[in-house]
């Protein structure tokens, strides 16, 4: 079964969570996992009751799609239910008569190729493959079967010899009576094994007929029973639930019928008997995920090495499996599957396991779907989150999680190639715009809540600059980019934020880091992103702005400065930096860049005018166009002074009471 991931968009996703607090983890209370608790202990020992509900239920997705398309040509829904349910249970009941007849014709010819297989360990063993592993087994048995003789044998001491008086055993005459078995008891006999499972099947047949003919009933009952203050929430889920077990098991039939045919008339071609009986196994066992196409392959493989008396066969058979399996797993499930069932690889494999343990080999076959309803649950009931996170297949984490994650254990390669996977479908601005600007700030906000020490800031932030010298060939193939084609079609189809921005050929920008390590990795990115727009953009230091060392900085064919803020309470700091720098160089356009902005400041006019800085900026997108306009630098405003009124001294009391 396809399980695949498809690659994340996560542009708007990661927008919409890098402004607040970070997502909670689904809370696993008490009372949930007593929930879960009785409920396992119901399935497992109401196994007679619901196993035989679980099954009419999936037959009940998969056969409503049906019901319903007949419906289009004015069939009455009685009608088009029992023709369903007939069509659906005779196609089982002779798939399981074709079964069993060829069980029985395999198992009367068996003993016809007992000499190839007693041929086959001679050469084995005359060839001395696992000639120790075979005498030891061998020596094993010998001494099991002396050991069984041995003991069945009369104690020495039982009878002495020499002794008289011992009693001596007569044989007893045995005379073998056949009871006279009474009708009853024949028709017990014989029916007896047959009625458990034929009741379970009539009571799977009756429960499916209900369910499609009472449909939208029990529809609004389950509705009105467990979401009636959400009706938008249970009827997509219910829809959700319908939609994908639905889609999975008539995906999951065509494939595995594609896979069976050519299993099938492969072997019969190559000439191992029962081609038949094998290749419906393999459409029944490929519902049992992973395990399930090895199980169907070993049985006509070991029938192969008995008919043969040499290896051909046996070859071709496993050529065979290989071939089919991989044109399976590679072209047809890709091409039939138009949406993944919602499942990770592992929690396939899991479900596997618990519904087996559960409900046996009956509940290997109905995993996979039970455990996407499961996922269907957990994904539209708070309560069951869990279930779709340990089960499902999307990723738990957003993009800028991730990477914040991988930074903050030190592991930046590990969030290059996270970097790698979403620069194939986007550009570096839109990376840095939407996922590494926001993990710095989930790193900011660690800090201000005083959990991040200075070592793992410090780790964050090398980690993060790091990231940008990894991703130095995608700003150098950009830059080329828009050198070759300004006007090429594929980067104007009116999403490519890229495309709209100003070229920054022949002006330098000063990138500048706020007020520590975490501004300066975003300034970093900053400058990567100008310098990929043709812009020459040089990274200074935090310190180099500080009132003793400014001086020192060379603005000279300097066009703008921009500084970098992750922490959206810096407009005081943000102020005074603006107000050194343009002391220095009154001409020179100054943008502050505040990453994630606060949900209480006002306008960015008046934030503008509140910093007397010439731009501010909350995206890269927004900092790249401010810091390459060629719009005239905001004059210094004098810093404002508040000279206190002169206050008369105080009359001392002596001189109150002369006055007085």
């Amino acid at each position: 079964m396809n399980t695949t991931t498809n690659a994340p968009a996560a542009s708007s996703r990661a927008k919409a969570s890098a402004i607040g607090p970070q997502s909670h983890a689904p809370a696993v209370t008490y009372p949930t996992l007593i929930t879960v608790a009785a409920t396992v202990a119901a399935l497992y020992f109401g196994k007679d009751i619901f196993l035989p509900l679980a099954v009419a239920v999936l037959l009940t997705f998969a056969l409503a799609p049906v019901v319903s398309w007949l419906r289009k040509f004015r069939l009455p829904r009685p009608a088009a239910v029992i023709t369903v349910v007939i069509a659906a249970f005779a196609a089982i009941a002779l798939f399981g008569t074709v079964v069993a007849t060829q069980l029985g014709v395999l198992a009367e010819n068996l003993p016809l190729y007992q000499s190839n297989i007693e041929a086959k360990v001679r050469v084995v063993k005359d060839a001395n493959v696992g000639e120790g592993i075979i005498d030891r087994v061998s020596r094993l048995l010998e001494r099991l079967g002396a050991e069984i003789r041995r003991n069945d044998k009369p104690p020495a001491d039982a009878n002495p010899p020499g002794t008289s008086d011992a009693p001596q055993v007569k044989p007893l005459p045995v005379e073998v009576v056949e009871p006279q078995l009474q009708p009853f008891q024949v028709l017990q006999t014989i029916i007896g094994p047959l009625i458990e499972p034929l009741a379970t099947g009539g009571i799977i047949i009756v429960v499916v007929i209900f369910m499609l003919m009472k449909r939208e009933d029990l529809r609004d009952r389950f509705i009105r029973l467990v979401g009636a203050s959400d009706l938008h929430r249970t009827t997509e889920a219910l829809q959700d639930a319908g939609k994908r077990v639905g889609q999975y098991l008539l995906m999951q039939l065509i494939v595995n019928v594609t896979y069976a045919i050519p299993i099938g008339v492969g072997l019969w071609v190559i000439g191992v008997p029962n081609p038949l009986l094998w290749g419906l196994l393999a459409l029944v066992l490929r519902f049992v995920p992973y395990i399930g196409p090895i199980i169907a392959a070993v049985f006509p493989l070991l029938l192969a090495l008995a008919v043969d008396p040499g290896w051909t066969m046996v070859l071709w058979a496993v050529a065979l499996f290989i071939v089919v399996e991989l044109i399976s797993n590679n072209a047809v499930e890709p091409w039939l599957y138009g949406s993944r069932t919602g499942l990770s690889p592992l929690a396939i494999i899991v479900a596997a396991i618990f519904w087996t343990w559960l409900w046996g080999p009956l509940g290997l076959l109905l995993s996979t779907p039970l455990t996407v309803c499961l996922v269907v649950l957990g994904r539209h009931v708070p309560q069951f989150e869990f279930l779709d996170v340990l089960f499902g297949s999307e990723p738990v984490l957003e993009p800028h999680e991730a990477l914040y994650q991988r930074l903050l254990a030190g592991d930046p390669d590990e969030a290059t190639d996270r970097a790698e996977e979403f620069l194939a479908d986007n550009d570096l601005v839109a990376f840095y715009e939407t996922v590494a600007i926001p993990a710095l700030s989930l790193g900011e906000t660690d800090r201000a809540r005083g959990v991040m020490d200075d070592a793992r800031r410090q780790r964050v932030a090398e980690g993060a600059m790091t990231l940008v010298d990894n991703l130095e060939e995608y700003a150098e193939e950009e830059a080329a980019e828009e050198d070759d084609e300004n006007g090429d079609e594929a980067e104007d189809e009116g999403e490519d934020d890229a495309a709209e921005l100003p070229d920054g050929t022949g002006k330098t920008v000063l990138c500048v880091g706020g007020r520590g390590e975490l501004d300066e990795a975003s300034a970093a990115m900053l400058a990567q992103v100008l310098t990929a727009h043709g812009a020459t953009a040089r990274l200074v230091e935090t310190r180099a702005i500080s009132a003793s060392n400014i001086g020192r900085l060379d603005f000279k064919d300097v066009h703008s400065v921009v500084i970098g803020y992750l922490n959206a309470d810096s407009v005081a700091h943000a102020r005074y930096m603006v107000r050194r720098i343009k002391r220095a160089r009154k001409t020179l356009r100054v943008g502050v860049a505040f990453w994630l902005p606060a949900e209480d400041h006002f306008s960015d006019a008046k934030l503008m005018a509140s910093i007397n800085c010439d731009f501010v900026a909350h995206k890269m997108t927004q900092a790249v166009a401010g810091a390459l306009s060629d719009e005239a630098a905001v004059a210094i405003k004098p810093a404002p002074r508040r000279i206190p009124k002169r206050r008369k001294p105080a009359k001392s009391k002596a001189k109150a009471k002369e006055s007085a």
